[in-house]
């Protein structure tokens, strides 16, 4: 089912894919990285001006990670702003999505906590570096392939 935002980004001949809707009846698409950031000023242009949170996880161990960004549009006198899920999908190997900074200032804490968690690099974000870790960390805590160091699992104590 093809929710209205997805019908009109059909309709002006933009990439994406519809993942259909949410719990709370929330259009989710999925945008390619690659056309993350010029998807992210169009949304801004046709109304999206805020955004409510941008998170990331790790879709499964050795595959592939996301970037989630819900995104409302705020007009005066509307009782229930319109809303979206965007996802985008990234290999962990190269795990690489424009930065939405320089549309949307609210992402730059997010961005920096996705990237200290998971090593998600939003390109083109201006201070793009560990905000929970020390900077001496090595690897990304979020991950489900990741161990821990000095990690030592304690079996069967008595």
């Amino acid at each position: 089912m093809q929710g209205r935002l997805s019908a009109w980004l059909v309709k002006h001949g933009l990439i994406h894919r519809s993942l259909g809707f949410d719990y709370q009846g929330i259009e989710t698409l999925q945008i390619k990285s690659e056309d993350w950031h010029s998807i992210a000023v169009i949304l801004y242009v046709y109304g999206y001006n805020y955004l409510r949170s941008q998170c990331a996880y790790d879709v499964a161990p050795g595959g592939l990670l996301a970037s989630v960004y819900h995104l409302t549009r705020i007009e005066c006198g509307i009782d229930q702003p319109e809303e979206i899920c965007i996802k985008v999908f990234v290999p962990r190997k190269n795990p690489v999505i424009p930065s939405i900074f320089w549309v949307w200032k609210s992402a730059d804490f997010q961005e920096r906590e996705s990237y200290d968690m998971l090593g998600i690099s939003y390109y083109n974000h201006p201070r793009l570096k560990r905000i929970l870790m020390p900077e001496s960390w090595i690897g990304w805590p979020l991950r489900k392939d990741y161990i821990a160091p000095n990690f030592y699992e304690i079996q069967d104590a008595h």
